[in-house]
């Protein structure tokens, strides 16, 4: 799941419905507002580990269906599912998604749990095209509103789902509609919400500190909502009980790795919708001299292919009784 998605709700003839959109002044939906760097973001951003997998499908008593809301190009829908199409013939096996190439690398040992169906909608039908088809993913086209009713009929039927996960989106919502939304549709009891994001990579102290000082200057150009990934999700609000053998809902903390040369990093900022809006205004946040700086922090070879960690922040948490 993406920087876009839903999940606003207006009412409408005395209907409730889900609405998707943006909420700035700037009133354009969210996939509107990411449609033009979908590609980008398919090539930079990094895939999610298979410990937040392992540690979200362990709170899950049951492992029927999955709900991956706005989905974007699939990072999230195609990891669950793998999971589940290689535990189904053993219990250790290798799995990882490499979502940069759109194919499956060499998988890491694992325990996984089961999970038979994810539905993974999205707004951005460029997203959807970009993301890995897969056996037990079923990717939906949701339209800009949807009615409880068509909710139901479109994605589950209530009371039917044993996991939501929303990845990198959650700030967008109005979070009490939504959790209304997702409420009607999970599993009582024990129903599961899991919802993350991830903040600025990291590399080393002179590539982070130009990083740093480019994202500062990014800051008029991103919505408001961002301001709850610079949180790690810590403020927003999660109206969830802890799950088992957890006190609290988080946010529990997670990373990812990549390896990136300079060229591969610098199209991850050129991800940012930020930068998108940046340029759209008539601003470059990658100058010339900023490129130069970055590639003299990198080491003076572009080529050098460096690590890269991505740290995650994950809420979890069961539906009430």
């Amino acid at each position: 799941m993406q920087l876009f998605s839903p999940a606003l709700y207006k009412c409408h003839r005395g209907h409730r419905v889900l609405h998707y959109s943006h909420k700035s002044d700037e009133k354009s939906t969210m996939a509107d507002l990411f449609h033009k760097q979908a590609e980008f973001y398919v090539e930079a951003r990094p895939s999610y580990p298979d410990e937040l997998f392992r540690f979200i499908s362990s709170k899950t008593p049951k492992r029927t269906r999955v709900w991956d809301v706005g989905t974007g190009s699939g990072q999230a829908a195609v990891s669950v599912s793998i999971y589940n199409i290689h535990f189904a013939f053993c219990n250790l096996i290798d799995c990882l998604v490499n979502m940069f190439s759109l194919s499956l690398e060499r998988f890491s040992t694992q325990l996984a749990q089961l999970y038979e169906r994810v539905v993974a909608t999205d707004t951005s039908p460029e997203q959807l095209r970009f993301a890995p088809k897969h056996a037990n993913v079923d990717y939906r086209h949701t339209p800009s509103a949807m009615s409880l009713a068509d909710l139901h009929r479109h994605v589950a039927p209530p009371s039917t789902v044993d996991l939501v996960t929303v990845a990198q989106a959650l700030h967008w919502f109005d979070h009490a509609a939504f959790y209304d939304q997702v409420d009607s549709v999970l599993a009582k009891p024990g129903g599961v919400l899991a919802a993350w994001c991830y903040t600025l990579p990291r590399v080393d102290p002179s590539v982070d500190a130009v990083l740093r000082r480019v994202y500062a200057q990014s800051n008029p150009f991103w919505a408001p909502e961002r301001r709850k990934v610079d949180d790690e999700y810590r403020t927003i609000l999660f109206s969830y009980d802890p799950v088992e053998g957890e006190e609290t809902t988080g946010p529990f903390e997670f990373a990812t790795e990549r390896t990136m040369d300079l060229e591969a990093y610098l199209t991850y900022v050129r991800s940012w919708s930020a930068y998108q809006t940046a340029k759209e205004r008539g601003v470059e946040l990658l100058t010339e001299e900023t490129v130069a700086e970055l590639e003299r922090a990198w080491g003076g070879d572009g080529k050098l292919v460096k690590a890269i960690r991505f740290p995650i922040f994950l809420r979890i948490g069961k539906v009430k009784n």
